[in-house]
């Protein structure tokens, strides 16, 4: 005689329990987006990467540009999103309705306007993801400390390209094994030179307490390129209109060169990143410097 042994049955009871856990699930991932610098190609960019994310949705789309225009035309939407461009951050933050736990702004301004911005996000109760360049440090400080006070989170992101961030950190591996590098870069257009990414990877390799290039430290010479930092790391910056974006750092040591090179050719590489960013920064109660702290 064999026994038999009933399986658990799903019960019509059970199942509006499940319905209420998933459902909460989702309210809790859910999360609302506001585009600031939403007319740019990034924010344009972001809208649409946005829009395709799981669990994501676009509340708010601030600019000085376009005006009026809705940003799901903007941005060639098959249909509108019905939210127009508006200058007016406050305005924005203070007219969507959004879970204050998940709400973010993603700001592409500029670094004279990010610390009022991320007050004002802050102040309703929303974490922001900066991603704008050349940001000084004593606005990050500052933006460290009001986040501090409010046990608010920001990610503020010297690069959003995950392909960026892994070059910096083969950078710095293979600087504890070669003592010559030269960092080269290459862009279309002779903007910010040398690069936010080229002078990051010379301001990580300075930080390492090495010293480099030690048989030619001398400045003397401009076509040598220009030292960044006080540890003789070389940065060169080539400009030919129709070029992509490219960082190349160079190694050398006795019988060996070695070479890591990352290539960017247009802004879509910054979106995987940017979602990360979003999803991460919710959960901080404090500012992070450096999309590299989540990956």
């Amino acid at each position: 005689m064999h026994s038999t042994h009933a399986l658990p049955s799903s019960t019509c009871q059970g199942q509006p329990i499940l319905r209420i856990l998933l459902g909460a699930n989702i309210a809790r991932q859910h999360q609302e987006v506001i585009i600031n610098g939403a007319a740019k190609e990034i924010g344009r960019a972001a809208v649409l990467a946005v829009t395709r994310a799981r669990g994501m949705e676009v509340a708010g789309a601030v600019d000085s540009h376009l005006i009026g225009h809705d940003i799901g035309t903007v941005c060639d939407m098959e249909e509108p999103l019905e939210i127009p461009i508006i200058n007016d951050l406050t305005m924005v933050l203070g007219s969507i309705s959004q879970s204050k736990e998940t709400g973010v702004v993603v700001d592409f301004t500029d670094p004279v306007t990010v610390y009022d911005n991320v007050k004002q996000a802050t102040a309703f109760g929303m974490r922001s993801v900066v991603y704008v360049p050349r940001i000084k440090p004593e606005t990050v400080s500052a933006l460290s400390a009001l986040c501090e006070k409010a046990s608010m989170g920001c990610l503020v992101a010297p690069t959003l390209s995950i392909g960026s961030i892994l070059l910096q950190q083969a950078a710095i591996s293979a600087s504890f094994h070669y003592r010559n590098v030269e960092i080269v870069e290459t862009k279309a257009t002779p903007n910010d030179l040398p690069s936010t990414d080229a002078s990051q990877i010379a301001s990580n390799l300075s930080n390492l307490g090495q010293l480099y290039n030690r048989e030619d430290i001398s400045t003397d010479v401009k076509a040598r390129g220009q030292v960044l930092g006080e540890d003789g790391v070389r940065v060169h910056s080539l400009v030919l209109p129709g070029l992509p974006s490219s960082t190349t750092v160079y190694f050398s040591g006795a019988g060996d060169v070695f070479s890591v090179k990352h290539d960017i050719t247009n802004v879509q590489c910054l979106m995987p990143g940017l979602i990360l960013a979003i999803r991460k920064v919710v959960r901080l109660k404090n500012l992070v410097y450096g999309l590299e702290k989540f990956l």
